[in-house]
């Protein structure tokens, strides 16, 4: 796995991936905010590495990764015409078990695989063609819930918060949750972000916050833990967050902690929103109990900057996600409609409600 540092030539200036050359490219975002480096991954296990160990996260992005990964597999197991399907399929097995949680991942790489029969220049087009849609369907899903969260404070510019990263790292470009944000600061509708640390690795601090930066977007780091004192406090006007699965009657699986946002924002009447495309949806499940929550390495816990912190043989629990009932979510955004969970009456899809 080769690093390459960023240079005027390279084909991501504003994209977290691509393909150039035979190879994935992609952002580094175990580096940021310190670095911004390039990873040129030549193989599918290096596609799996970077996502089993962050350097490439966030549900749509690891989607994407995972179908780049098959066009990978399809060229290194092609020659003289024929292609080894056996082969890519198995690897195809092994992308989609790389993270557990996130429906996109096993979502996008289904779709390349069935391009297989046509050859790897199919499978490619098919996942190039998934890049291209992921900036259209997050910008179509981000000025939809800007929309939403302008009709939910009317009164003036909103103070937000947010956790993990949802920006265009967390995707190919534009971002969901947090692009929204952004879009919303460009209308001047935001008057300061409070932004989640979010444990156990930190998206908020280094990713999130470094992307509001980038943007100009007025903001301040927060601990998990006070997140909750911040809305009794009056801080907060609406919650915005992302969502690695949702099930079919609007159960979210996102980032840990943010189970514990919703129920703060119940307690203090303060709107909780969800971004998240389409491809996030498993209508195949009826809630989230059939959600695999994966869990993580202790040393993501016990460990602080590479340090020990915690005594020798401490037991962790570190769940990666969790899952918040529908009844506390006021609205899941997509590209294709404003759904109101609460409100769909035991259906098997929650009711479209116009923003």
């Amino acid at each position: 796995m080769r690093r390459d540092s960023e240079s005027a030539a390279s084909p991501l200036p504003r994209l977290s991936l691509a393909w150039d050359e035979g190879c994935v490219l992609a952002v580094d975002q175990r580096a940021l905010p310190r670095e911004h480096r390039v990873l040129r991954l030549e193989t599918v296990e290096q596609v799996i590495d970077a996502i089993t160990s962050l350097a490439v996260r966030g549900a749509p992005a690891i989607g994407l990764a995972g179908a780049l990964g098959v066009a990978l597999s399809a060229y290194r197991h092609s020659a003289d015409g024929r292609t080894d399907e056996a082969s890519v399929r198995a690897d195809a097995a092994r992308l989609s078990a790389a993270r557990p949680t996130a429906v996109n991942l096993a979502w996008a790489v289904r779709r390349t695989v069935r391009r297989l029969a046509d050859g790897p220049e199919a499978v490619l087009a098919e996942a190039m063609a998934m890049l291209e849609e992921d900036a259209s369907v997050n910008r179509a899903a981000v000025l939809r819930a800007a929309d939403l969260v302008q009709s939910l404070v009317p009164h003036g510019p909103a103070r937000v918060l947010t956790h993990c990263n949802t920006g265009r790292l967390a995707t190919a470009a534009v971002g969901t949750a947090l692009g929204a944000i952004i879009e919303l600061h460009e209308r001047g509708r935001v008057a300061e972000v409070l932004v989640d640390e979010t444990r156990p690795l930190l998206q908020g601090a280094r990713l999130t916050a470094w992307e509001l930066a980038e943007a100009g977007v007025p903001y301040r780091l927060c601990v998990d833990s006070a997140a909750a004192a911040a809305m009794a406090r009056g801080m907060v006007d609406c919650v915005l967050a992302g969502a690695d699965r949702i099930a079919a009657n609007g159960d979210v699986a996102n980032k840990i902690g943010t189970y514990g946002l919703a129920v703060a924002a119940a307690r203090h009447g303060i709107p909780f929103v969800i971004v998240a495309p389409e491809s996030s949806w498993d209508r195949a499940l009826a809630d989230g109990a059939g959600i695999v929550v994966e869990e993580r390495d202790p040393f993501e816990v016990t460990a602080f900057a590479g340090a020990v912190v915690a005594p020798a043989g401490t037991a962790v629990f570190n769940p990666a996600f969790d899952v918040t009932p529908a009844e506390l979510v006021t609205a899941i955004v997509s590209e294709t409609g404003v759904f109101r969970p609460h409100a769909s009456h035991g259906t098997s899809r929650p009711r479209e409600v116009p923003a």
